[in-house]
C-alpha cells in the first residue's frame, strides 16, 4: 500500500493496518497527547492518542523536520 492510499484511509482502517502490520517502537508525551510510534513496512507512523477525550485524534506519517524528532532521537536511530 502506498502513503497516499494510506493517508486516504479512515482511522479505523488505519488502525486495524498498524495492529496487523505495524511494529510498535515507542510511545512519548507531547503537550496533550500520548504519541506512539510505529514502524509499518519502510516508514515511521505516529498515532496521537488524547488521553483526556479518551480517543485517536489522528494518525500520520512521521514528519522528521518536525521539533518532535527530538524526543525520538535519543531513543531511536534514525537513518536520515
Amino acid at each position: 500500500m502506498s502513503r497516499e492510499d494510506f493517508k486516504k484511509l479512515p482511522i479505523s482502517k488505519k488502525i486495524q493496518k498498524l495492529y496487523m502490520e505495524g511494529t510498535f517502537v515507542v510511545a512519548i508525551r507531547y503537550y496533550s497527547h500520548k504519541i506512539n510510534l510505529y514502524l509499518l513496512g519502510d516508514d515511521y507512523v505516529e498515532v496521537f492518542y488524547n488521553h483526556k477525550h479518551d480517543r485517536i485524534d489522528k494518525i500520520e506519517y512521521l514528519n522528521h523536520q518536525h521539533t518532535r524528532m527530538k524526543f525520538y532521537l535519543d531513543q531511536i536511530n534514525f537513518d536520515l
